[in-house]
């Protein structure tokens, strides 16, 4: 499954020129991967998490955009929409795509509790249907659905796999310094206070093994906001689950506005913080128990050999 969260815009010809550039860079590689897919040596994600939460969706057009892109490159995957009562019509346009198109779920919830609510909302529903692959992808055109083939590669000897922009070979187009300096700052924070060993724990493109979710053990999750992406990361590395990068390209949005602002990101700055402080005073605790121990590492984590620095 992969999550993908729907958005709307206004696009300029040079973020069209940087996504044409990704698209047809990785068009061959695609081409390569499939017949791996086909033969059995690489699994497939089956399930598409789409949250409507991050973003709003004009009309139907804008939602089958990115439906439409994700099934060309990968026509077995279904997609699943969470509405939460969203009073852009969301629901009501992912019904109708759902009726021409049996791979389109959709799941409709009563009030907005949340981007996490929605992706474990998700998730659950996918699990309960016996998907085995579940991801997450932004609908708005900055994660391509034709690089979905490297994390899936990945996965083959993953639990977790994380689309990167910050190991090497990925990267990032359009976006601005202060944006830039924003989400490297925020991952080197959560690196530094909850000792991480994952250079983009703020990602949102992501496969995950069924496996993988049952052993975070999602009815323990709490977080609602963007740091949701951060909340798993570390639930998978101290659970001791296989977590790897690979790179991505990431463009600047296509479609949508973001709904990150100062408020949001001060708060996952703050709940990181909160979560940082418990850590240390754990490790400290478990010194303090067995005098002389060194810690070990809380889990396993490779970042792709195009990955490592």
């Amino acid at each position: 499954m992969a999550a993908v969260q729907p958005d709307v815009p206004g696009a300029g010809n040079d973020i069209l020129a940087g996504f044409r550039e990704v698209t047809a860079s990785t068009v061959q590689e695609t081409v390569d991967l499939a017949a791996d897919v086909e033969a059995g040596r690489v699994p497939r994600p089956d399930l598409v998490l789409w949250p409507e939460n991050s973003t709003a969706v004009d009309d139907a057009a804008d939602l089958a955009w990115i439906v439409e892109r994700l099934h060309r490159a990968h026509p077995d995957v279904d997609v699943l929409v969470v509405d939460d009562g969203s009073p852009d019509g969301t629901g009501r346009i992912a019904d109708g795509l759902a009726a021409a198109d049996g791979r389109v779920n959709v799941l409709h919830r009563t009030g907005k509790a949340g981007l996490g609510a929605a992706y474990l909302a998700g998730f659950r529903w996918a699990l309960d249907r016996g998907y085995d692959v579940v991801g997450e992808m932004d609908a708005d055109g900055s994660h391509a659905p034709e690089q979905l083939d490297r994390l899936r590669a990945a996965l083959v000897d993953a639990d977790l796999v994380i689309g990167s922009r910050y190991v090497r070979g990925g990267a990032v187009h359009n976006w601005p310094l202060h944006r830039q300096a924003l989400s490297r700052g925020g991952n080197a924070y959560v690196r530094l206070l909850l000792g991480l060993p994952v250079r983009d724990a703020t990602a949102g493109y992501r496969l995950f093994r069924r496996s993988a979710l049952e052993r975070i053990d999602l009815e323990a999750v709490r977080s609602v906001g963007y740091v949701f992406q951060t909340d798993l990361a570390a639930r998978a590395v101290r659970a001791g689950l296989r977590v790897r990068e690979v790179p991505i390209d990431f463009v600047e949005r296509l479609r949508g506005e973001s709904k990150m602002n100062g408020s949001v990101a001060t708060e996952s700055l703050r709940m990181i913080t909160r979560w940082g402080v418990a850590e240390r005073r754990a490790q400290l605790r478990r010194a303090l128990r067995r005098p002389g121990a060194a810690a070990a590492p809380a889990g396993r984590h490779d970042q792709s050999a195009a990955g490592r620095r």
